[in-house]
């Protein structure tokens, strides 16, 4: 789990700064109003950042856990991955919230310290919900063979 969630926190480094880059784009220069700033911007930011760490998930951290890759596969993890990620973009968006209102900072500093707060959780989720891993089964062929011997 150490070595996933070293692969984690780099892959979220890059999803931070698409979030990060997407959000000051839109909140510099697309949207002027307080909505569009703190609740628009943020949220087409989280979702470019959602579909970049979904990558990064599938393709690598958790490739291994995949048993069967298709098409299907691919966008039944994403819809979860997707759902999974909602819980700790509404975690992010109520620290951006009041870290915003609190300390008046910029929307891309409240954004980078939500960001790390609510990662942490983004990560259990991953690694138990949307990735987790499949039950071995404990006894071989071979194995379940012998326990049928043993009854006759």
């Amino acid at each position: 789990m150490a070595i996933n969630y070293l692969k984690f926190l780099m892959s979220r480094v890059v999803g931070t700064v698409v979030d990060t880059g997407v959000l000051w784009i839109l909140s510099t220069h697309i949207f002027k109003s307080y909505v569009g700033i703190y609740f628009i911007s943020p949220t087409i930011s989280f979702e470019f950042a959602v579909v970049s760490n979904f990558f990064f998930s599938y393709f690598w951290i958790w490739r291994r856990r995949i048993s069967t890759k298709s098409i299907k596969t691919f966008f039944t993890r994403f819809i979860a991955f997707n759902l999974a990620s909602i819980i700790g973009f509404v975690i992010k968006m109520s620290l951006l919230l009041l870290l915003a209102r609190m300390f008046g900072w910029n929307v891309v500093y409240c954004n980078i310290v939500a960001l790390l707060i609510s990662g942490i959780i983004n990560f259990i989720l991953a690694e138990f919900t949307v990735f987790r891993k499949k039950p071995q089964i404990i006894a071989t062929v071979n194995d379940m063979g012998e326990l049928e011997n043993i009854n006759h």
